[in-house]
């Protein structure tokens, strides 16, 4: 029998109805069917999966004659999705993948009858395991050891595995962080020697998987990535924050430690997350050392920036993460004077979106830094958000879209269209920034007036 009877496991998967459907509806035509991969993982660790695959002995035409409602989503590859009441739900042929030219894609594949030969060609033990109510859990890799265990490890050889599929070695540090699992070494070994064929992955795809990286549980595991040579090949830069030592009272860590530590210590959402991962990219090229030995990084925002830039349109992120990304790190560290109107300023300088999410950037750098001057920090930051607040409470004007007058009103007073009504507003906007109680239609109609019947005279 294939798979043998030694390898099914007496456990109790509580599976969607839709998915029993499916599966069961396979079942009595005569055929092989069987929940497989991540669900079955996420559901013996008790987490809610994302998505239900089912893989069969079925070939895909003979699925599709058996449900009404089907989408040929790969069916060079055997996929097909099963809709059940809106509800897609893939289902895949067991296959045998032929020789991989590309570091992705199989040149060919076989179909199967024998479950045993489609699980060996997966990634990780721990996803190759498969469950149907009848039989039980399949697990012929040892995938339950290794959830025993906190272990992530190739099916079969690591380097064939790699091989296969270059994006797998990303891919085993992304579930080591998501699970606080350890790759087992010789799978990590691997990695170390083929991390190179990681420049076969489209930026797309390593952009998936590093965001599923840093907002994982354990952001820091990218200091795995960095120990296999990974992050070498998707992200250079952050290697030499590794090398760069920080001889700076403020400082306890290197600037990737420091990096790494961050991330930490702030909510795991992409752009936060992200920001933490880029704030400090600049130091390496703006590292100074003076007269006593002490490490400075003047200007490195501004550098660190435009880096940010460049390597979140080389990773193919969309332009709104690149442009709050890119904004938290040009003002993570800039100077906010501790008054009213200096908070103003600064919201109207940094954004009324950004401005906020500076709060919890600030305290996760305090927190990954030295406890040099700490608590002095640490109040300052509280005095800046009780400012913040007040402005908010009192819903001051920090922009122009909040300014009493626009320029539909300019042109009202008699003012042409043109550059000078921007102007103008602007100048009407640096007065509400210092005093917002000026901030009244009445107020700004009667400065604009004068304003325009002096330009005039």
């Amino acid at each position: 029998m294939c798979p043998s009877t030694e390898m099914r496991i007496n456990m109790q998967i509580q599976l969607p109805n839709k998915v029993s459907e499916i599966i069961d509806k396979l079942t009595v035509a005569g055929y092989e069917a069987y929940a497989v991969g991540g669900c079955v993982r996420d559901s013996i660790l008790g987490r809610a999966p994302n998505d239900w695959d089912i893989t069969t002995s079925a070939k895909p035409a003979e699925v599709k004659q058996l449900f009404p409602r089907t989408i040929d989503t790969g069916i060079k590859h055997g996929t097909v999705t099963v809709m059940l009441d809106k509800e897609g739900f893939e289902v895949t042929t067991y296959r045998i993948d032929g020789d991989y030219e590309d570091g992705r894609h199989p040149k060919e594949v076989t179909f199967t009858a024998c479950l045993e030969e489609d699980l060996k060609r997966r990634d990780f033990t721990i996803n190759a395991m498969a469950y149907n109510n009848k039989a039980g859990l399949v697990d012929i890799f040892g995938g339950m050891e290794d959830i025993r265990r906190n272990v992530v490890k190739c099916v079969g050889d690591a380097q064939e595995r790699f091989t296969e599929d270059a994006l797998r070695m990303l891919r085993a540090v992304r579930f080591s962080a998501q699970l606080g699992y350890r790759i087992e070494e010789g799978t990590k070994a691997a990695i170390r020697m083929m991390a190179s064929n990681l420049k076969l992955i489209s930026a797309e795809r390593i952009q998936a998987e590093l965001i599923k990286l840093v907002t994982s549980p354990h952001p820091d595991y990218l200091r795995v990535a960095y120990e296999t040579n990974i992050t070498r090949q998707i992200l250079p830069e952050f290697d030499l924050c590794m090398e760069t030592a920080q001889n700076n009272p403020h400082h306890c860590y290197s600037v990737g430690e420091h990096i790494l530590h961050s991330m930490q210590e702030i909510e795991a959402q992409k752009v936060l997350r992200l920001g933490m991962l880029f704030h400090d990219i600049g130091k390496p090229q703006t590292l100074t050392i003076d007269e006593e030995g002490i490490t400075h990084n003047k200007g490195h925002a501004d550098v660190g920036e435009r880096m940010t830039r460049d390597i979140l349109h080389r990773l193919k992120f969309d332009n709104d993460t690149l442009e709050k990304v890119a904004k938290i790190v040009r003002y993570h560290d800039q100077e906010i004077g501790l008054t009213e109107s200096g908070v103003r300023r600064a919201m109207n300088r940094i954004g009324e979106e950004t401005f906020p999410m500076l709060f919890a950037v600030r305290r996760a750098d305090i927190q990954a830094q030295s406890d040099y001057m700490r608590e002095e920090k640490q109040n300052k930051l509280a005095r800046l958000k009780e400012l913040y607040d007040e402005i908010c409470r009192r819903q001051e004007c920090v922009s122009l879209k909040n300014l009493a007058v626009s320029g539909s009103d300019l042109i009202a007073l008699g003012m042409d269209p043109g550059r000078e009504i921007g102007i103008l507003l602007h100048e009407l906007l640096d007065m509400v920034l210092e005093n917002p109680e000026r901030n009244t239609r009445e107020e700004l109609l009667r400065i604009s007036t004068e304003k325009i019947k002096d330009c005039k005279l």
